[in-house]
């Protein structure tokens, strides 16, 4: 009889944690530290969270600040556990949460030194960055890109999650994602421009008229492109002028998705 009341309890329980999704916003005190940063590189390694990158309003910073939010519990299992460490310059943030059944949410919020080129991994959590003129790579796994506002160089890449970014000037772009779909509007015409997507569609949206960066553009200063699609079980639709001579060149490939270049303005 005890053991039978044992189970109902932790079943309860299990059934009661289960219910109750961990949601990181709920924290309304979240903690803050921050990092010296040397160099002009920053890796970012996290597991289990959502990460968002943004550039520090004040020119002369050189720490790395991150505030994490954390919402977790477990049952018959360990107390979750969140730890962030600095070496060198790799940042590395981490979430340990397991149990019978464990529920966590964590978010970090990492303000990066201007000037400062950032590659980033996260696994099993979406990435968010606004701002950056430097070099840009991310890498996610179970988890979605989005970007607004950058202009460096950009290598993005996700397997399990869509890419978006919007207000892009950059000159050279990457952007494969497995799984998931790549939207990517364009602000100045880029000098090349490489969108891959498998079980995805694929949009780019490219300006034609009044681009900034538009050299070797046809009449009017309308910017033209050398575009090169491949699809494969979709259709493709390519509205943007075309030119095989363009210093602008844009390949787009997907597989069981639609591929669109279209006008942006």
């Amino acid at each position: 009889m005890r053991v039978l009341v044992a189970v109902g309890t932790t079943s309860a329980v299990v059934g009661l944690v289960a219910a109750c999704g961990a949601d990181a916003s709920d924290d309304s005190d979240p903690e803050r530290r921050s990092f010296a940063l040397s160099g002009r590189t920053l890796t970012v390694d996290s597991d289990d969270s959502a990460v968002e990158l943004v550039v520090a309003g004040d020119k002369g910073a050189r720490d790395v600040r991150v505030t994490r939010w954390f919402d977790g519990r477990t049952v018959l299992g360990k107390s979750p556990k969140v730890t962030w460490d600095m070496d060198g310059d790799r940042l590395t943030l981490r979430v340990k949460c397991s149990g019978v059944i464990s529920n966590c949410s964590a978010k970090h919020r990492v303000v990066v030194p201007r000037g400062t080129a950032v590659d980033v991994v996260n696994r099993d959590g979406s990435v968010t960055a606004t701002g950056f003129r430097e070099p840009l790579k991310v890498r996610t796994a179970d988890g979605s890109v989005r970007l607004r506002d950058v202009s460096g160089p950009l290598d993005l890449r996700s397997v399990d999650g869509s890419v978006r970014a919007v207000g892009v000037t950059s000159k050279r772009v990457s952007a494969t994602s497995k799984d998931g779909s790549v939207r990517l509007d364009l602000a100045a015409a880029p000098d090349r421009l490489q969108a891959r997507s498998q079980d995805g569609s694929v949009d780019i949206a490219l300006p034609v008229t009044g681009s900034k960066g538009s050299k070797g553009s046809g009449e009017g200063g309308a910017a033209s492109y050398r575009v090169d699609t491949e699809t494969v079980d979709g259709g493709t639709d390519v509205t943007v002028p075309r030119d095989d001579r363009s210093p602008h060149h844009v390949s787009v490939r997907s597989a069981d998705g639609n591929v669109t270049v279209r006008s942006a303005n």
